[in-house]
């Protein structure tokens, strides 16, 4: 079974979809280098992640807050989720902007 799900994730890197976005215009889009810090991540290495795509943890972190809200009451929990939108956009929103200078 451990070699099925190894496998699975060594040849997720061959099924990982082209940028539309860079392919029709021929530069990046603000989602560009999600997918392989995906595959970062799902390898364990956190700190290449992080280089490829930033956003991924304050996304992450955006997800599993909702999740958990869904899951459990929460309170001020419309206020934690505003909190982690803004910062999720202000990180992508930064990252695009440094791809450009």
């Amino acid at each position: 079974m451990q070699r099925i799900i190894l496998s699975f994730f060594l040849g997720i890197e061959s099924f990982m979809l082209p940028c539309f976005t860079k392919q029709l215009w021929g530069f990046d889009c603000p989602g560009c280098g999600m997918q392989r810090a995906i595959v970062f991540l799902l390898k364990g290495d956190f700190g290449a992640a992080f280089q490829m795509y930033p956003a991924i943890y304050p996304m992450l972190l955006l997800f599993g807050f909702l999740i958990m809200d869904k899951l459990v009451s929460i309170r001020y929990a419309n206020k934690i989720t505003n909190a982690l939108m803004i910062s999720t956009v202000g990180f992508i929103l930064t990252n695009y902007i440094l791809k450009f200078i």
